[in-house]
């Protein structure tokens, strides 16, 4: 008898004692809404997005972040690392949209989104995973700070609605390809001549390699520095082999080109183009460093006041 029962109670015996894996989150909502609205140029290296047309989506928009917003973190631990990391670019980027629409369509700039001490990547507004979260949560938390993902090519994915910035791609980040998605990204994004390019012995490249450089050097496939980081990807920023192994020793010098803040609308808008940040948004952000910085220089221009005083 038990010979015969076998091939039906081992089954059933091993699907009880491995554990239930949630389904894949399903992003066709998203996916839809980019494949309409985004528009890539330069063979992918940039893009646009129609924000007054997914003004008129609003409701499918809402419809997505909804769904987002109900998923507990129960569910989202269940899920591979891969599945993970493309709901959370995905979340950051839908997110962000919705957060442009705000002011749509009178503002030049994501920054202008921002108060006197708060940047708008610091607005808490977000509704995901049970928390109410920032911009700056989903990116530097839960993607960079989560020691989950450790892959800097999601700087290639998350879009911050600027022109300086990697494009948003016209599709939805999936768990089955967003490996394949982000390599895309990166070779797209470093193809774009006017932020990344080379001249004589410099390699200028976009200012998300100056303020993420730590990313970029912390051993991602065997890279630990951004030479070799870079290195990797010559063939993308116009390099031969050999160019490509003289980057890695160090034979070229790195630039960091301007950072364009403007809106990356359809209708490119008018305004500032510029690497700047508030410094009250850095203070914010960053309390515990921002008053060592201050404590040291009050130090400094305290000793320098006491030997002047002395000279006198």
């Amino acid at each position: 008898m038990l010979k015969y029962a076998a091939p039906i109670i081992l089954p059933l015996m091993m699907s009880v004692s491995m554990p239930v894996m949630a389904q894949s989150f399903n992003h066709e909502k998203w996916d839809a809404i980019v494949k309409e609205n985004v528009t890539m140029l330069d063979d992918g290296g940039a893009s646009n997005i129609d924000y007054a047309n997914v003004n008129n989506q609003k409701a499918d928009l809402q419809s997505y972040l909804d769904e987002l917003s109900a998923v507990d973190q129960a569910t989202f631990d269940t899920w591979s690392t891969d599945e993970q990391l493309a709901f959370l670019i995905n979340a950051y980027n839908a997110f962000t949209v919705d957060l442009i629409l705000t002011k749509y369509p009178d503002l030049n700039s994501i920054k202008e989104l921002g108060g006197a001490i708060e940047s708008p990547w610091q607005k808490e507004f977000v509704p995901l995973l049970g928390q109410t979260l920032s911009l700056d949560n989903i990116e530097h938390d839960m993607i960079r700070g989560s020691g989950r993902y450790n892959d800097p090519r999601i700087h290639f994915g998350v879009n911050c609605a600027s022109i300086g910035c990697p494009p948003l791609i016209n599709e939805a980040f999936t768990g089955d390809r967003v490996d394949a998605q982000l390599e895309a990204a990166t070779k797209a994004f470093l193809t774009h001549r006017e932020r990344n390019f080379v001249e004589g012995n410099v390699v200028t490249v976009s200012k998300i390699f100056d303020w993420y450089r730590g990313d970029f050097e912390a051993g991602w496939r065997d890279a630990i520095d951004l030479e070799e980081f870079l290195a990797l990807y010559g063939e993308s920023l116009g390099l031969d082999e050999e160019q490509s192994a003289g980057l890695a020793t160090g034979e070229y010098d790195i630039e960091f080109s301007e950072y364009d803040w403007r809106l990356n609308d359809k209708v490119i808008p008018k305004g500032e183009v510029s690497n700047s940040i508030s410094p009250l948004w850095v203070i914010s952000a960053y309390p515990l460093y921002s008053g060592l910085a201050l404590l040291l220089i009050l130090l400094l221009g305290f000793g320098g006041w006491r030997l002047i005083k002395r000279r006198k």
